[in-house]
């Protein structure tokens, strides 16, 4: 067996499970989920068909549910055993809880009580989308799942367009074509990216290109499995707010503000919605 029974303090523990191959989950872990007086987790049977894998024996426990989905009164159940003087441990159904998955509201509400806050760290998509996609890791922004309508969606992308860092996303298998179209068209064509799918499973696939090539590939792709989207920072030179300011000026001497908008957003290579702004706010002066 690869645990062991140990004594825990009282307190809420956050337990990272595997994204995809079992047996990547940490020893620690292991031991946490064998010790805690009580075990809650996003998907119940998910977390019981782990245990079993690798042999921890609920002995008598349940294992509570607890989503987004839950309520108060299910974190309300769990905040009790922790004033209770218990241990908690909590899994989310692959990968680290919070991160675009349940647990903030727990994790908040118990150290607001004054409960003790920690973790058996473990797995997570979004570093290691980032060491397999070959683009820079010195800084990265983590944008979780983009919307779902294509206007909600475009706005998001341009609002996340200058960030100085490597930008990653969470994508449903059904939406990554229209995800990467709009993300050539407002990002750049030419930007690096990588499309990673299924990773640490049995088929897993990386794909490297620009933007507009995965964008064009993957436009009839049906794809399955959990999709991470990894893009590079965009290299657009600093342009300076009086440039920007001048050129509108003279172009809405005889374009409309629409036209006068796209105009300049091309010529300095800053998101349209910026500029349109601008026009407005010039006209309403």
């Amino acid at each position: 067996m690869n645990h062991q029974k140990v004594s825990l303090a009282p307190g809420l523990y956050f337990v990272g499970t595997p994204i995809g191959t079992a047996r990547d989950i940490t020893l620690r872990a292991l031991d946490v989920l064998a010790s805690a007086d009580v075990i809650a987790a996003e998907d119940t049977r998910s977390l019981r068909r782990l245990m079993e894998i690798h042999g921890v024996p609920l002995d008598g426990r349940k294992i509570l549910s607890y989503h987004d989905h839950s309520g108060s009164g299910a974190r309300e159940k769990l905040l009790a055993a922790l004033a209770d003087g218990r241990s908690l441990a909590y899994a989310s159904e692959a990968g680290m809880p919070l991160i675009a998955d349940p647990g903030y509201d727990l994790a908040r509400a118990a150290a607001e009580a004054g409960h003790t806050v920690t973790a058996a760290p473990g797995p997570s998509a979004v570093l290691t989308a980032l060491t397999l996609a070959g683009l820079p890791t010195d800084a990265f922004f983590f944008a979780g799942f983009l919307p779902n309508a294509a206007a909600a969606r475009r706005a998001r992308l341009e609002a996340l367009r200058a960030v100085p860092g490597t930008l990653v996303f969470y994508e449903s298998p059904r939406r990554v074509a229209a995800s990467l179209a709009d993300m050539a068209d407002i990002l750049g064509a030419d930007r690096p990216a990588a499309m990673c799918r299924e990773l640490t499973k049995k088929f897993e696939e990386i794909r490297r290109a620009p933007l507009g090539e995965l964008a064009t590939a993957l436009a009839g792709a049906n794809l399955k499995g959990e999709v991470v989207l990894v893009v590079d920072r965009g290299h657009s030179p600093i342009v300076k707010e009086t440039d920007l300011e001048s050129d509108l000026q003279e172009a809405l001497k005889s374009h409309s503000v629409r036209d006068a908008a796209d105009m300049v957003a091309r010529l300095h290579d800053v998101p349209r919605r910026r500029i349109y702004q601008m026009a407005l706010k010039r006209g309403k002066e």
